[in-house]
């Protein structure tokens, strides 16, 4: 059965893991290492294999060797998944779940070095059960193999993305000559009025303005005579005779003073 080989170029690697076994025999005992390596591309592309050897350097190509035979392909989206998942392997079990941009990778040590070799820049991850190296990053590639694009599952459900999500597809706008073409009309068929009577409407708008203006000063001038007569009839009283304008004036402003004053005090108190 052919295997899935990527180019050594495009690939990294990290070591996951290093244990050393020992075997007892007649004698004594026989020490080997055992290593775990993750590789990936950085574009989805990932492979997990161990080797061992009684020494470090060759249990580490061996488990490269191993992990470069057995890559997949792994959905990418923005940088984190595609949706929720649970990967399981032995008694470890780790949950997957999208992050927003900047979020980073929330994950530990054999978690990440799966999910950073993939491409993954925002995931959030939650390790449960076992915490063997070796199970943790094989239920990692368990849930990431699980990931699936909302268009593949639509393919085989016979759908449209839309019509899996119950999503409007969005209507593209329409230009003023595709609308021309199909109602047979112009804006022109809908003008109402030429230019000159636009402008007379427009003055209109302008004169009617402009008086109301003026009767609303016309009001504030009668109600400033009013008072002004008001405090001058009291003054009179005062100075046994015509009072001085200077006084009348003074008068009136400490009066107006004096209603905003008790204007602003009520404001204040509701």
């Amino acid at each position: 059965m052919a295997r899935n080989v990527a180019p050594v170029s495009e690939l990294q690697e990290k070591v996951v893991f290093i244990n050393r076994v020992s075997k007892v025999v007649k004698g004594g005992r026989r020490f080997s290492l055992s290593a775990l390596v993750v590789v990936g591309d950085g574009e989805g592309r990932i492979g997990i294999g161990m080797g061992k050897s009684s020494e470090v350097p060759n249990a580490i190509k061996k488990a490269i060797d191993d992990a470069k035979k057995n890559m997949f392909t792994v959905p990418v989206v923005n940088g984190t998944l595609p949706h929720e998942a649970i990967g399981e392997f032995g008694a470890a079990r780790v949950v997957l779940k999208p992050a927003a941009p900047g979020c980073g990778v929330i994950a530990g040590g054999p978690a990440r070095a799966v999910l950073e070799l993939a491409g993954y820049t925002d995931v959030l991850t939650k390790s449960l059960g076992s915490s063997n190296p070796v199970n943790v990053v094989k239920a990692t590639g368990e849930g990431l193999k699980s990931m699936q694009f909302s268009h593949e599952v639509a393919r085989r459900r016979g759908k449209t993305v839309e019509e899996m999500f119950h999503v409007k597809p969005a209507v593209s706008a329409k230009t003023t000559a595709a609308v021309t073409a199909e109602d047979g009309e112009t804006m022109s068929d809908f003008t109402e009025y030429d230019d000159g009577a636009r402008t007379a409407v427009d003055t209109n708008v302008v004169d009617t303005d402009a008086a109301q203006d003026d009767a609303a000063k016309d009001a504030v001038n009668r109600a400033a005579a009013a008072d002004q007569e008001v405090v001058g009839a009291v003054l009179n009283e005062v100075f046994d005779g015509p009072a001085p304008d200077s006084a009348i004036a003074d008068a009136v402003d400490e009066e107006v003073l004096r209603v905003a004053e008790a204007d602003i005090a009520t404001g204040v108190a509701e």
